[in-house]
């Protein structure tokens, strides 16, 4: 069936801010959604509240609204556009679904002639409710684990009663397995039972018999009107059944299945998928197998919409799921639509995988002092990094190296545990860290046998951190001299970084890579192909390995390496990584409009990122996608083999600036602001010897490089004190405190966590007001793109404070003196490209905080509150392509934008939520106020001490 004719015009709901459960790769998908509905003609109407992203740019729909997402916005943008036909809510995550279901409760959609497609509101209430869940399964013939539903106390009382523990609890109508949790003891069961009732929109929980230690499957799915049903990939959890899959190590394809289980998995997959109801688009299915040779399978859940992991799966197979979902909804059949990345092949396919991809979540407990840090049935993870190489324990040495957690891999670096009781303790209490706990725990001599009977984890993936240890010790009888070239081929094949091969050999990391060189042993690029190169790819879309060499008939060695090199101009932009707490989404929009930018001025774009929930890691946004770790190793052979003009690392966050010193030492240009300038702001000392120079206010400072420094600082400055370390993001590790034993304690854990940093210890000016600029900068010219007021006092970081644009409450005399510092700094730091610069005023004095020659994180909220595209002017200034006076700058804001922060402390129930100079909120939504009389103003202005904590 071809495009449905009626439908011309669609509303596409987002998912909101960002928060643990339901981070950006639902943006990512809707942001796929609206492309491939702009493709077929379709007016696209977007309702989404975060600024942050870069679905919400205006390029990206034909109208976006940014409003909260409740019923009453829905509404407003239904009587501004009665053109509007249909709605699709399956690709904004569990907040769309609800907010949908509302409106159909509400009778909106039947208002307004507006018709649900993608799923339909009965699929939704059978999957979300748990107990009509169960009673579909059983009629079809699916099993499942023994469960009853509880609505009151109660109920749920009996239930445990009659089932015996360890129990599961998963509350209905939630997600990121909110208000879940597994019950081992009977006294702890009252609580959790309560949370769980208490979380639950309907207040409903599903009581389960707990299956721990049972293999855990996703299967991804797509189906079309015509009933057709493909899997588009197949994902085995590392971790068994009691951790969330969103904070599991996850494999594709899956590892340790056989063919016979596959095939009823897959069956059962598309039985339960047609029998929720009549609906074409994507769907998650859940599985739980059990570990013995019998291999029962029980469903777990179905989710009829993109989710989670079907960005993990459309970056693990290049197979664009949420792209092709949207055409489905609009009414084409799978046969219809081409495979992209071939070009010339149907979608109605099942795409094969030719390599290994390992996706592991990236923690933030440091930021939830106190939080309970063991993995469980609800969520804890910010984010994600994913690799691909052409064996799991390749593969799973690039994800270890792409969280940016100073680990250089598995082992070999000097940093595992070395306590025999703190190893079985992590190991028995699921830890973040566990991935490299089992090496530990193997490199410790204990039995592969116990390290299974604790932790549940299959023996073939044990066998392959055995492997590992093997290899390891086997290198560490060489020395650089004498080790062989086959068993440096080895280690590199395994993932082993030159750092750790270095470690092991007692060497330096540049020796190795010389050694490297001497033997011919370089890195190839693959293409992910979709097809297991059945069909040639047209995509540039990569990853690296070690081959091999083959000589051929000519006598010629040769290794396949995929990637041709162009003689065209070439830029690398340098991606964010995975999310974190201080370092988000926001990168990624900066990324993706540097990319877009760099094209328009007539470059090859190449981006080099490991975060698999973005847009800038989408196969058609840059010319070349290489999905590698942001790590030294990998980017200078990208850089070795592309031989680029430049790489831009201003729009990556501290990801991509932390490589800038290395990239300046070994000769590779940085394009915008050099690495002296960013350094020198970067480091608190040189920084403020510019302002001094300048004239330009600061609090009264000095630096300290061990505890007795910091005690002697203390008698000068007077308390309150506020310590910042250099060359951190989020306000990591910054404390204000207000004694001397405070300031030693932090000074000392400081030092441990960063040997060898520089911290700052100034004044902290209490009570002053906070405020900061954005700027574009071209080395002459200054233009100040935005200045943003805090409703908060300083003290709060930045990223965890109300921001309002333009300014609220600055008189024209400040106004003046920020206009001022910001470009006296700007030219100072002979910045070129973007830079914001922090202040805090007391007694109608500016004094400077900090001044970073680099995307901010406020960046993407100026832009969309004044509606201009920033990031695109700044990228051309850095290429040299423009000067600040070239643009003709038109900001279009009336009344006031708030940029407000949305913390995760739900998922963390005991931990203290004071705010400080370190940010802890996940992400953020804007607020559109047409005057400062606006109640939501004044209730967030009455509260904005509350949260100070010293």
């Amino acid at each position: 069936m071809p495009k449905n004719k009626n439908i011309k015009s669609v509303l596409l709901i987002g998912s909101g801010p960002i928060v643990i459960g339901q981070a950006c790769e639902f943006d990512y998908s809707g942001t796929q959604a609206l492309r491939s509905l702009r493709e077929d003609g379709i007016e696209t109407i977007l309702i989404n509240s975060n600024p942050a992203t870069i679905m919400t740019d205006p390029s990206m729909a034909d109208h976006v609204y940014l409003l909260p997402l409740t019923t009453k916005s829905i509404i407003k943008i239904l009587n501004e556009h009665p053109q509007i036909d249909a709605v699709l809510p399956t690709m904004g995550g569990q907040t769309a679904l609800n907010l949908a279901i509302e409106a159909d409760e509400k009778g909106i959609w039947d208002d307004f002639n507006v018709k649900l497609i993608g799923v339909d509101i009965e699929a939704i209430n059978i999957t979300e409710d748990r107990e009509k869940f169960r009673e579909l399964m059983l009629e079809i013939g699916v099993p499942m684990a023994p469960q009853a539903t509880a609505t009151s106390y109660l109920k749920g009382k009996e239930i445990a009663q009659e089932f015996g523990f360890p129990l599961v609890i998963r509350a209905s109508y939630t997600l990121g397995g909110a208000g879940a949790s597994i019950v081992y003891k009977e006294e702890d069961f009252d609580e959790l039972l309560t949370r769980g009732l208490e979380i639950s929109p309907i207040h409903e929980v599903m009581i389960d018999k707990a299956l721990l230690g049972w293999k855990e499957y996703e299967l991804e799915l797509l189906r079309d009107r015509n009933d057709n049903v493909v899997i588009i990939c197949t994902i085995e959890n590392m971790d068994p059944m009691g951790i969330h899959t969103g904070d599991s190590i996850t494999v594709a394809p899956a590892m340790t299945l056989s063919d016979k289980t596959f095939q009823r998995m897959r069956d059962m997959a598309i039985h339960m998928m047609r029998s929720i109801g009549d609906f074409a688009g994507g769907c998650n299915v859940q599985f739980a197998v059990s570990p013995d040779n019998n291999e029962d399978i029980i469903a777990i859940e179905i989710n009829p919409r993109v989710s989670r992991s079907s960005a993990l799966a459309s970056k693990a197979t290049g197979y664009p799921i949420a792209k092709v979902a949207s055409k489905l909804a609009i009414g084409y059949n799978l046969d219809e639509l081409t495979n992209q990345i071939t070009g010339s092949t149907s979608a109605l396919f099942e795409p094969t995988l030719d390599y290994v991809v390992v996706k592991i979540p990236r923690w933030n407990f440091d930021k939830f002092e106190g939080s309970d840090r063991t993995l469980g049935l609800q969520m804890k993870s910010v984010g994600e990094v994913m690799a691909i190489g052409r064996s799991f324990q390749e593969a799973l040495h690039k994800a270890t190296q792409s969280l940016e957690i100073k680990r250089n891999g598995l082992g070999a670096d000097g940093k595992g545990y070395k306590n025999y009781d703190q190893i079985i303790e992590k190991l028995t209490n699921a830890s973040w860290d566990r991935v490299f706990v089992i090496y530990d725990a193997i490199q410790m001599g204990i039995p592969l046998s116990r390290i299974h009977e604790i932790t549940k984890i299959d023996m073939w993936f044990l066998k392959q951190y055995e492997e590992l240890h093997h290899l390891e010790k086997e290198i560490s009888n060489f020395s650089i001299d004498t080790i062989e070239r086959d068993l440096l081929l080895e280690a590199k094949q395994k993932g082993y970084g030159d750092r750790q091969i270095a470690h092991m050999l007692k060497c330096l990391e540049s020796q190795v890579y010389t050694k490297r060189e001497e033997f011919k042993i370089k890195r190839v690029y693959k293409l992910v192909d979709t097809c297991a190169a059945e069909f040639k790819a047209q995509t540039p879309y990569y990853y690296s390995t070690f081959e091999n060499e083959v000589e051929l008939e000519n006598g010629n060695i040769a290794s396949s390496n995929e990637s041709v090199v162009t003689d065209k101009k070439k830029i690398i932009v340098l991606g964010s990584g995975p999310n974190r707490i201080g370092q988000g989404i926001e990168f990624d929009y900066c990324c993706v409009h540097g990319v877009l930018a760099a094209a328009e001025c007539g470059y090859e774009t190449i981006m080099i990122n490991c975060n698999p929930e973005t847009v800038s890691t989408d196969f058609d946004i840059s010319d070349k996608l290489y999905f590698e770790p942001v790590f030294w190793e990998h980017i200078y052979d990208i850089i070795r083999h592309e031989k680029p003009e430049g790489v831009i690392v201003q729009l990556g966050g501290q990801t991509a600036l932390k490589l800038a010193e290395k990239l300046d030492r070994y000769g590779i240009k940085i394009i915008g602001t050099t690495y002296k300038s960013l350094d020198l702001a970067e480091d608190r000392g040189s920084f403020s010897t510019i302002l001094k120079e300048n004239n330009i206010p600061y609090p009264e400072f000095d630096v300290a490089t061990n505890a007795d420094e910091a005690l002697a600082i203390a008698d000068v400055l007077d308390f309150p004190i506020l310590v910042r370390p250099s060359y951190v993001l989020g306000g990591q590790g910054m404390k204000i405190v207000i004694n001397k034993k405070e300031l030693e304690e932090h000074v000392v854990d400081l030092l441990r966590q960063m040997p060898d940093n520089k911290l700052l210890l100034d004044h902290y000016l209490d009570g002053a007001i906070e405020a900061e600029a954005d700027a574009i900068c071209d080395g002459e010219n200054v233009y100040i793109i935005g200045i943003m007021e805090h409703i908060e006092p300083c003290g709060i970081h930045s990223g965890d404070s109300n921001g309002v644009l333009p300014p609220f409450n600055l008189g024209d005399l400040v106004l003046q003196q920020i206009k001022d510092h910001t470009k006296k700094i700007a030219l100072a730091l002979n910045t070129v490209g973007l830079i914001n610069v922090q202040f805090a005023i007391k007694d109608d004095v500016v004094y400077i905080i900090e001044a970073n020659p680099r995307a901010s994180r406020t960046v993407p909220f100026i832009a969309k509150a004044y509606g201009e595209p920033y990031v695109n002017y700044a990228t051309k200034v850095m290429l040299g392509q423009k000067k600040v006076t070239d643009f003709n700058f038109n900001p279009k804001l009336e009344g006031y934008a708030i940029k407000q922060p949305v913390f995760s402390f739900n998922k963390f129930p005991n931990v203290n939520k004071k705010l400080g100079p370190e940010m802890k909120s996940t992400g953020e939504s804007i607020l559109f106020i047409d005057s400062l009389k606006d109640d939501q103003f004044y209730n967030l202005y009455a509260r904005r001490k509350m949260y100070l904590s010293k």
